[in-house]
């Protein structure tokens, strides 16, 4: 923003750039807690703050979601379909969490990574959305964006940072900057500001900010943590076997983290999967499909326990007991209707307008990634003493 203002006194206006912030439902629900505040009062204040500061757009990443839920739901039924012919198709794991990816990645290398979903994670898709269609629609380069991002969790620096979303052609990152839900209330300390005392202001429309209706909030079905395996699994009910479901019931197992639902048909199960959350579940999950002994078809993995609404950079508890702070965020989480990715307009007019369609070439590399073993470096000076 000061460099903004610089570039603006000396008159060069090419420099200058747009400032665009987009918030996660978590790190929302996280703050709404701290203040005492629902889930569209703090929504609407925080886009008031962000304004106050200098921003052009505040975005809800609930839209990116979407892209990745659905394109999720889809990569698991072609690797079902491909499970016979083909290896390392099953059981797919999910791979929104960078910590969970960077501990695959380091840990397990080759092994595992043919078994993670290609999908980009909300935080990514929203960086494609930002830099490339945002882009186009307002006759701006790339480099003219600044993008930001507000997560639960540190990881999601580290992800940003990747260079799987570094353009070369721009020499700009998908996301510029990852701002935590702890960083977000140190910058209202810092300010002198309460959440409670700002005005509250509607969110910005994606597509222009000048369309006449606010975006309304809303939440999906599921875990915290986004509810993949809720939706891929309802999808893949329908898709494979012809399955309507209307509620899931989960099975516990060793813990509240690592929760089983199952398909049967005649007497047989059909579809396992699986919500593996914290690094003690992960283990398992991962040892099991090295023996050869994992039952699953898919497993939503995340590496905090209780999963993002949990993130490590979530505001911490005052005066209330860290249990009691999780249920509050969690209630708050899910405060708001219920949508389908699938009835969403605004989903179906991106696919279209931005991507030319649902399987399309652009689709592939603006909702898709790939993943990397990262070699161990045997060197004396990481020997631990």
């Amino acid at each position: 923003m000061k460099e903004n203002l610089v570039h603006s006194e000396a008159g060069d206006l090419d420099k200058i750039k747009i400032v665009v912030v987009s918030v996660s439902p978590q790190s929302r629900a996280s703050l709404a807690a701290k203040y005492n505040l629902t889930v569209e009062d703090t929504a609407k204040r925080l886009t008031k703050f962000f304004h106050n500061l200098g921003v052009t757009f505040v975005f809800d990443t609930t839209l990116s979601r979407e892209f990745s839920l659905i394109e999720s739901q889809k990569e698991f039924v072609l690797r079902y379909r491909k499970k016979d012919i083909q290896s390392g198709m099953l059981p797919m794991l999910s791979s929104a969490c960078p910590g969970w990816i960077c501990y695959a990645e380091k840990t397990h290398g080759d092994y595992i990574l043919p078994y993670l979903s290609s999908v980009k994670s909300p935080q990514q898709i929203m960086g494609s959305l930002v830099k490339d269609y945002l882009c186009s629609k307002l006759m701006k380069r790339p480099d003219q964006i600044y993008h930001v991002t507000v997560m639960p969790c540190f990881d999601k620096k580290l992800e940003a940072s990747r260079s799987d979303f570094y353009s070369d052609t721009h020499q700009i990152r998908d996301v510029d900057c990852v701002l935590t839900s702890i960083e977000i209330e140190a910058m209202l300390t810092t300010e002198g500001v309460s959440l409670n005392m700002i005005e509250p202001e509607n969110l910005d429309c994606f597509i222009s900010k000048e369309t006449p209706f606010p975006p309304e909030l809303y939440t999906h079905l599921g875990s915290a943590s986004g509810g993949y395996c809720d939706h891929i699994f309802m999808y893949a009910a329908k898709e494979l076997f012809g399955q309507t479901l209307s509620k899931l019931e989960y099975k516990i197992l060793r813990n509240q983290d690592f929760r089983e639902i199952t398909l049967e048909k005649d007497g047989e199960v059909i579809l396992r999967f699986a919500i593996a959350n914290g690094f003690r579940n992960i283990q398992n999950i991962v040892q099991k499909l090295k023996r050869g002994k994992s039952l699953y078809h898919f497993v939503e993995v995340m590496a905090c326990p209780a999963g993002c609404i949990n993130g490590g950079a979530q505001i911490r508890p005052m005066g209330e007991s860290p249990k009691e702070l999780l249920l509050k965020v969690e209630q708050l989480y899910h405060s708001l209707p219920v949508k389908n990715p699938a009835q969403d307009s605004l989903l179906k007019d991106l696919y279209e307008d931005w991507l030319g369609g649902e399987d399309t070439g652009k689709a592939k590399q603006m909702l898709h990634t790939q993943y990397h073993a990262v070699q161990k470096m045997n060197n004396a000076l990481l020997i631990k003493w």
